[in-house]
């Protein structure tokens, strides 16, 4: 079993904790290398990169997963792809990049906080999982 389904396998239990990682980083509890924000978004680098460009993009709000996402978070999620599309090109990833959201346990979530990977930098493989 890798390190990140081990990961999220513990974090389970965890999926309304008040609290995560990334709301300590919105909150700048906690330092973070942020590459973009704006009023709903925040884009910061990945500290255990896969890829030679990684970096994730947040809602400030608090969202546990996208699979508990309502209809009135549809500008929200839009918005967010945009940022991983705007911060892609800020990059230069212009070869092109993978984004990745992880949902659930056995989607490998291990901090339940919405977040979308953007890697870049090399060629990915396929199939990612």
């Amino acid at each position: 079993m890798s390190d990140e389904v081990s990961k999220a396998k513990a974090a389970a239990g965890t999926q309304q904790q008040e609290e995560t990682i990334f709301s300590k980083i919105v909150d700048r509890k906690i330092p973070a290398d942020i590459i973009y924000e704006d009023d709903t978004s925040l884009a910061f680098r990945d500290v255990t990169p896969q890829a030679p460009i990684h970096f994730l993009v947040i809602p400030k709000k608090p969202l546990a997963r996208l699979s508990l996402a309502e209809d009135v978070d549809t500008p929200l999620l839009g918005h967010l792809m945009s940022v991983a599309r705007k911060v892609a090109k800020q990059e230069k990833l212009d070869n092109g990049f993978r984004i990745v959201i992880n949902d659930g346990p056995d989607g490998a979530q291990s901090v339940y906080h919405l977040h979308i990977h953007v890697m870049g930098g090399r060629q990915m493989g396929w199939p990612p999982g």
